[in-house]
């Protein structure tokens, strides 16, 4: 982060450098044209007049483009080894080839300079599509590429999806951590009518939905918010894409027509995403995933809470809220008990951990 605001605060000096640069090389060449004398009071004004105008108009670029810059950064690291060598190769031969056919040019007063930045610019342009063509005969040449390119190639498509995110796991907010540990990678995107629907929860007369809908849009703040995180409203689609009458079917509809990822934690939208071939990331399972495995025999301690469905059974929790049935615990409520795991049952709701107390500790 310190490095971060560090290059911010650079990038930013330099453009608003050249800003005031640009500014005094316009103010110059307007004074014969305004009819001030260099050096009087006047054109000293004006001069200073634009070099302010300059530095305001780079510090509002900077502004704009440093994010933009750092999401690109971003993207350029998931590129695949061989497309980063063939961009290279790329721009260095156009832009060897524009400058050399432009010699002839570079003296032409007023003129000289635009054409050889301008044949510079394309041929760049044109130098890269033809380095990105021809990457299968750069894998030939250096064969030891192929494997990083197709490995890096594959995992870019996978990470780089976009990511639709569902009314109810806004309104979790376990989101917001998922991604701020890294985790989750690509561009999320939150259609307008799940914003919609949020504006419409959110001023519900129902205190409960209330504070749902608020949770709900107050999350979507801390995910703008956080580093790094490219997170819209989506609106770039046609009625006939979410043809449907349930916002989640809009949903899943709409993240089949633009290859996107789901994400939820709602069964029934996890459900509707499988049956509709849209890939789906559920946090329930996510959590489920990282619970820790108990095996028959091992021990734990867990607090019975309170009584059981069958008798003499006993109830308690572990700190994730995984149950943990308890045979022989009814008489133990209340009490810290040391039991021994007997069999794990693996449910849509979770995991349910049986278990029994030791002998000597039945009442």
């Amino acid at each position: 982060m310190f490095i971060l605001r560090g290059l911010w605060s650079l990038f930013v000096a330099a453009i608003v450098l050249v800003g005031i640069i640009f500014g005094n090389l316009i103010a110059q060449g307007l004074l014969p044209r305004v009819h001030l004398e260099s050096g009087s009071r006047d054109a000293l004004l004006f001069t200073a007049g634009l070099n302010a105008v300059g530095g305001l108009l780079g510090f509002l670029a900077a502004l704009f483009s440093f994010r933009k810059i750092v999401s690109w950064v971003n993207y350029f690291e998931r590129v695949a080894l061989v497309d980063k060598i063939a961009g290279a190769i790329g721009v260095t031969l156009g832009l060897v080839v524009a400058l050399l056919v432009t010699v002839p040019f570079a003296e032409i007063p007023g003129f000289g300079l635009p054409i050889r930045i301008f044949a510079s610019v394309v041929g760049v342009v044109l130098g890269v599509g033809f380095a990105m063509s021809a990457r299968g005969q750069i894998v030939y040449v250096f064969p030891s590429l192929e494997s990083s390119f197709a490995l890096s190639e594959a995992a870019s498509r996978i990470r780089t999806k976009p990511k639709m995110l569902d009314t109810n796991i806004i309104i979790d907010g376990r989101i917001a951590d998922v991604v701020d540990s890294g985790f989750l990678e690509g561009p999320l995107l939150v259609p307008d009518f799940i914003l919609q629907e949020l504006h419409y929860i959110a001023d519900s007369s129902d205190r409960l939905r209330r504070a749902r809908g608020r949770r709900g849009l107050d999350m979507l703040n801390s995910l703008k918010n956080l580093d790094g995180v490219e997170i819209s409203v989506y609106e770039d689609y046609s009625a006939e894409e979410v043809d449907a009458e349930e916002v989640d079917t809009q949903l899943v509809k709409l993240a089949k027509a633009r290859d996107a990822v789901v994400i939820t934690n709602d069964y029934s939208v996890n459900e509707i995403a499988k049956l509709n071939g849209v890939p789906v990331l559920n946090v329930n399972e996510l959590a489920n995933a990282l619970k820790p495995v108990f095996l028959p025999g091992e021990e734990l301690t867990v607090t019975i809470v309170k009584e059981g469905k069958e008798s003499e059974q006993g109830v308690g929790y572990l700190d994730d809220g995984t149950m943990v049935v308890v045979e022989g615990g009814g008489d133990a409520i209340g009490q810290l008990a040391p039991v021994t795991v007997t069999s794990v049952l693996q449910t849509n709701a979770g995991k349910m951990i049986f278990a029994e107390l030791p002998e000597d500790d039945r009442g």
